[in-house]
Formats: structure tokens, sequence, C-alpha cells
């Protein structure tokens, strides 16, 4: 038996192949490979979700809005206002052109804007009225109105007008 394994080892070569073992990470966080692009798609995942948020959470904030502003109550309230805003303008109109105790001035504030009008005479003789609108944050706006000019569908000269 002896003589069997001594010739088991002298048939075996003793001379062994082997390499180096190395290790190297796989991921390019560690290993360095890689990197740039590594962190660029990292940072692009990360902004698209954060932009799939507030996009999710700006439609539903719009979707809120339109909701409310869709009941009954919020119609109904859009639509006093228009009707009052409707009478106060219809008021100031037959107070500035009517032909009988017609006013010469006055003001108003509305929701913070003041409203001043007075009729006033330019240097032809003409009365206008001076509209002021001063906003809340103290911007001007002039508006003259021409009083009495115009014929509005009425033939009164002497001359030959087309009537249409």
């Amino acid at each position: 038996m002896k003589k069997i394994i001594t010739l088991t080892l002298l048939l075996i070569p003793l001379t062994s192949h082997s390499s180096e073992i190395t290790f190297g990470f796989k991921s390019p966080s560690f290993s360095g490979v890689g990197t740039g692009s590594h962190y660029l798609t990292i940072e692009n995942q990360e902004h698209s979700r954060k932009k799939s948020i507030e996009d999710a959470l700006e439609a539903a904030r719009k979707a809120a809005e339109r909701e409310a502003d869709n009941t009954t109550l919020a119609k109904f309230i859009r639509n006093l206002e228009s009707r009052i805003y409707s009478q106060l303008s219809k008021q100031l109109v037959d107070n500035m052109f009517s032909n009988e105790d017609a006013v010469t001035f006055g003001s108003f504030t509305l929701e913070g804007s003041t409203v001043a009008y007075q009729v006033k005479t330019n240097d032809a003789g003409e009365d206008y009225i001076e509209m002021r609108i001063v906003d809340t944050e103290g911007s001007e706006t002039i508006i003259e109105i021409p009083i009495g000019t115009g014929n509005f569908g009425s033939i009164d000269s002497g001359e030959d007008d087309v009537a249409f």
C-alpha cells in the first residue's frame, strides 16, 4: 500500500499555477470607475421624483380651487356681486349724465380704490367729466368723458346728413 501512495505522489506534478486574488467593488461609489455618470443618474432620478411630486401637488391644489369655485354658493356670490356692481355703475352714470339735477362732483371707495369725478369745462367751453381712479398702491388713472358732444342718431344740423 505504501508503494501505491508513493507511486501516486510521484505521478502528481509538483508545480501548481495560481493567480493573484483581486477584489473590486462593482458600485461606482466605491470603485470610482464611472462615478460621475453614476452620480448624474442618481441626481436625475431624484429630480424627476421631486418634479412629479410637485406637479401632482399643484394639480391637486388647482383641482380643489376649481371645485371650490364651482359650488352653488360661490356661483351665487359671483352673480350677486355682478348685479351689485351693475347697479352701482348704472347709478353713477345716471348721476353724471342726467339732464335734471346732474351731480357735478362726487367720490366713492370700492375695494380700497378711490373713484372721484367732477364736471369741468375745457378751453373751448365744452363740458367734460374728469374721473380719477386711485388704486390701493397709489397709481392713478384719469379718464376724461365728453358731455353733450355728438348727435348719436339724431339729425339736428342743417347739413345734408346721410341717414343710416
